[in-house]
């Protein structure tokens, strides 16, 4: 059984389930997971360089993950 209180339980996402994600720079530095994901079920944090490129793919998952300029 988790930890977690009930309600925190009910508002996170299954790890892992998206294959993309367009961040701000504001979510600089991005890492893989994502904030407010299971971790139990999930891959090691890993963070992603996307400052240069503007668009990284996670090692663990595949998942791309975009930078939007403004």
């Amino acid at each position: 059984m988790s930890s977690a209180p009930l309600e925190q339980q009910r508002t996170l996402k299954t790890s892992n389930t998206e294959s993309f994600y367009e961040v701000t720079e504001a979510d600089l530095p991005v890492h893989c997971p994502m904030e407010g994901t299971t971790l139990w079920n999930s891959h090691p944090r890993v963070y992603l360089p996307l400052e240069e490129t503007g668009e990284a793919r996670c090692p663990y998952c595949g998942a791309i993950y975009r930078l939007k300029r403004d």
